[in-house]
């Protein structure tokens, strides 16, 4: 599992992405789960480059990515769990100051 995760998270469900340039169910599962989190904690966590993004802006872009850079099945599930995510990421950002 660790290796399809290292080897298929910047792939893309649209096959724009890399290193193979794989798309849909090709991707592992285990991948794509970590695509979708990943970006969410990149969108929303502080970098010396950019702002931490809220919690409404990162879901406003995973949904534009819905069917693109995303399972779109994966996206639904994660929007249904998406406010515990919210949580989480606001109580990593109390804990940095």
């Amino acid at each position: 599992m660790g290796r399809d995760i290292a080897g298929a998270h910047h792939e893309k469900w649209d096959g724009s992405g890399y290193p193979n340039a794989l798309a849909g169910e090709s991707i592992p599962l285990s991948a794509r789960i970590v695509a979708l989190v990943d970006v969410y904690d990149a969108l929303t966590s502080p970098r010396c480059y950019k702002r931490p993004f809220s919690h409404e802006e990162a879901m406003t872009l995973i949904l534009e990515g819905k069917g693109k850079h995303f399972d779109p099945k994966l996206v639904d599930s994660f929007m249904v769990i998406s406010e515990q995510f919210a949580v989480l990421s606001k109580a990593s950002l109390l804990e940095e100051d």
